[in-house]
């Protein structure tokens, strides 16, 4: 009977079933769950009918990245018609910051990869899915007014910014999420008061702090230190 099923299944399979199918298993599981294997199971198959759409599990773990950007397309192609009309290239960015936060919060389990994953792949070879957000911040601050070397530093900085404040997220600090008492919940009687006592006041703080308002405002203060570009033409004008 699974023979028999696995002709027309297969038939209905395509690239963004897989990977959606796949996304969702790591968020209910996490990455160690995610599998050729345990895939195809997922989707009722055998395993060699993945091969089509991705040819192993280095392959999949680049279309876990390529999901991950196309969602954060897709929340930024939502919101275009409530775009920045006031602002500038800083309203722009402020909102492409918000759409990685609220991907990276709805899959937290991918977001490691995202800052792995395409170091090992050269720029020509990344998803289109990356490539059409990096497109889009370049061509936002060249818009502006900067000229190469300047939106480049601009970029650079912006995206270190998002990856390593979404990295260093409150959800690490969490020791067990199902205790109620706040001590037992941060895991704060493991860290001896006289060894970590600064650790031991900061890490309450560490667990209830707006994670995207300290995104934003780290972002405004680290674009306060860049350099002007001689005209900004994004949107019009830059105030805010």
């Amino acid at each position: 009977m699974a023979e028999q099923d696995a002709p027309e299944k297969r038939g209905r399979l395509s690239r963004p079933l897989v990977l959606g199918t796949a996304v969702a298993l790591v968020d209910r599981e996490g990455l160690a769950a995610l599998t050729m294997r345990r895939l195809a199971a997922e989707l009722g198959v055998e395993s060699m009918a993945l091969y089509r759409y991705t040819p192993g599990k280095e392959a999949l773990l680049d279309g876990l990245v390529e999901a991950y950007f196309d969602e954060i397309n897709a929340r930024l192609r939502a919101g275009a018609g409530r775009g920045p009309q006031e602002g500038g290239w800083r309203a722009e960015l402020r909102r492409i910051s918000r759409a990685f936060a609220a991907t990276a919060h709805a899959h937290p389990e991918i977001l490691p990869l995202i800052a792995t994953r395409p170091l090992s792949v050269p720029v020509a070879r990344r998803p289109a899915s990356v490539l059409e957000l990096t497109e889009h911040i370049l061509a936002v601050l060249g818009q502006a007014g900067f000229d190469d070397a300047g939106a480049l530093t601009v970029y650079r900085t912006f995206v270190a910014w998002n990856l390593g404040c979404l990295l260093v997220d409150k959800r690490q600090v969490v020791d067990n999420p199902n205790e109620p008492d706040p001590v037992l919940r941060l895991g704060l009687h493991r860290l001896p008061a006289s060894e970590y006592p600064r650790l031991r006041a900061l890490v309450p703080r560490f667990a209830d702090f707006d994670d995207e308002a300290e995104l934003l405002s780290g972002l405004d203060s680290l674009l306060d230190r860049m350099p002007e570009p001689p005209l900004d033409g994004f949107y019009g004008s830059d105030a805010s």
